[in-house]
């Protein structure tokens, strides 16, 4: 009996740690017939259910696809709580098809890679998030790829390549909260570094924010890059994020943040991006305000 006991102990422990969890969950179909209409019908879904929308993203050269961005309440209050980097679980994404399509972020896994070793004290915030989605869009298969649970609290692509908490990711230092928010926003309103707001969300009190980013460079566009993966079919890994936590200005490096939103995608398919996590760095770090000291380089190598 013994015996029994520690053999059904240890496959238990050791299926836990290789649960294999997808980064996205596919909702049911809405009507179809343009990607706008779509992106309206999911986005009355989200509010009869009580999220709030905070933002629709097509972008550019990808078309028929688009993202709807919502926040919820209750998980703004699990973000909040956890602070410092899990500002980046503020925002909910939905990917878009024109043909009515919808699959969204999967709280299971992303709030495992943002809140890391406060997980399981959320968890149950997030399992509530997930039932609330699950109600508002349907609750289909995960699409998307996988990645075993354990290795989500400290993820990385690969050996030697960054984490969440990387010193890359941080751009810019200001005298305050405000100060820093400021700088951010009138950026983005400039649309420096080519780029363009697609949300905010900001919770002064805790002296967070997170914005959503559309990156327009002829050279590095969105729907251009998220192509040349081969990972449209994802684009709820959509938009890219910078973010302030007290008085700094942060954004996820690329090798962590893509890596994390197409976990499905082999080096070969990543090597076609080779120069774009600088590149992502250079104009993150614009937006922020940040001087440039040197031209640094960061391939997928």
């Amino acid at each position: 009996m013994i015996i029994r006991w520690i053999s059904t102990w240890v496959l238990l422990t050791f299926s836990a740690s290789v649960w294999a969890i997808s980064p996205y969950i596919q909702g049911d179909s809405v009507a179809g017939g343009n990607v706008q209409a779509a992106a309206t019908a999911v986005e009355a879904k989200l509010k009869n259910s009580g999220f709030k929308v905070v933002g629709k993203y097509f972008p550019k050269n990808l078309a028929g696809y688009g993202v709807v961005i919502a926040t919820d309440a209750d998980m703004l209050d699990a973000v909040g709580s956890v602070g410092g980097n899990a500002v980046l679980g503020a925002a909910i994404r939905v990917g878009v098809k024109a043909d009515g399509s919808v699959a969204y972020t999967n709280p299971d896994y992303w709030y495992r890679a943002y809140f890391r070793k406060s997980f399981d004290k959320k968890e149950s915030d997030v399992k509530a998030l997930q039932e609330r989605l699950e109600r508002a869009l349907g609750a289909g298969k995960g699409v998307g790829g996988n990645e075993e649970a354990s290795g989500l609290t400290n993820y990385r692509y690969m050996i030697g390549m960054e984490r969440l908490d990387s010193s890359k990711s941080k751009l810019a230092e200001y005298g305050s909260f405000d100060e820093a928010l400021k700088t951010v926003r009138d950026n983005l309103g400039k649309g420096v570094g080519k780029t363009a707001k697609i949300y905010e969300v900001v919770m002064p009190g805790r002296k967070l924010a997170v914005f959503g980013v559309a990156m327009n460079d002829a050279e590095n566009n969105d729907g251009d890059w998220i192509k040349k993966i081969e990972m449209q079919n994802s684009v709820a890994g959509l938009p890219y994020e910078i973010y302030i936590v007290g008085n700094e200005v942060q954004s996820p490096f690329a090798r962590f943040r893509i890596a994390l939103a197409f976990p499905d995608v082999g080096m070969g398919q990543f090597m076609r991006i080779s120069s774009l996590p600088g590149d992502i760095q250079t104009t993150m770090g614009e937006v922020a305000g940040a001087k440039k000291d040197s031209e640094e380089t960061s391939t997928w190598q």
